[in-house]
């Protein structure tokens, strides 16, 4: 074998292997994710807006595939609000608009909204999000709508500062 050829086969492999490896990094997204750090300051602002009007809740921060980061009970919630925080914030995450969309469509009298599997029609889940990218959401209950729907607003906004 001359020597060419053995540097051909040398080569060859390395060849592949680089452009292999940037092929694939072509294929691999940037993915932006929430850290448990950013998920205990939004509760934590939710929490306080809460306490401020003093309203006992659930908050919960879910990651965009709509696992629990954060979950916090204040004292005397009643124990049904975990559940429902969890479930607004799914819902938020799985279709990437707040519950309270579906709870003005259904009150417009759109009922096909019930048959959404997962989507929540009561105020109170919101989605984070960064260039239109889900990257988790937030859900609130223990008071009325309007009063989850304020409280998780108030997590929204701290999410919004850190993401700048």
């Amino acid at each position: 074998m001359t020597s060419t050829k053995r540097s051909a086969l040398l080569v060859a492999p390395l060849f592949a292997l680089l452009f292999g490896t940037v092929a694939g990094q072509a294929q691999l997204s940037q993915k932006r994710s929430l850290s448990l750090e950013g998920a205990k300051k939004i509760a934590a602002a939710a929490e306080a807006e809460a306490a401020k009007n003093k309203w006992t809740m659930v908050i919960t921060v879910l990651d965009d595939g709509g696992n629990i980061v954060y979950l916090e009970r204040m004292d005397d919630t009643q124990i049904g609000s975990v559940s429902v925080a969890i479930d607004k914030a799914r819902s938020a995450v799985n279709f990437k608009r707040p519950t309270k969309a579906f709870e003005d469509q259904l009150a417009g009298g759109r009922t096909a909204i019930l048959k959404l599997p997962g989507a929540l029609p009561v105020e109170g889940g919101i989605p984070l999000m960064i260039d239109g990218k889900v990257i988790g959401a937030i859900g609130v209950s223990g008071g009325t709508s309007a009063q989850d729907g304020q409280v998780a607003a108030v997590g929204v906004e701290v999410f919004n500062k850190m993401a700048k």
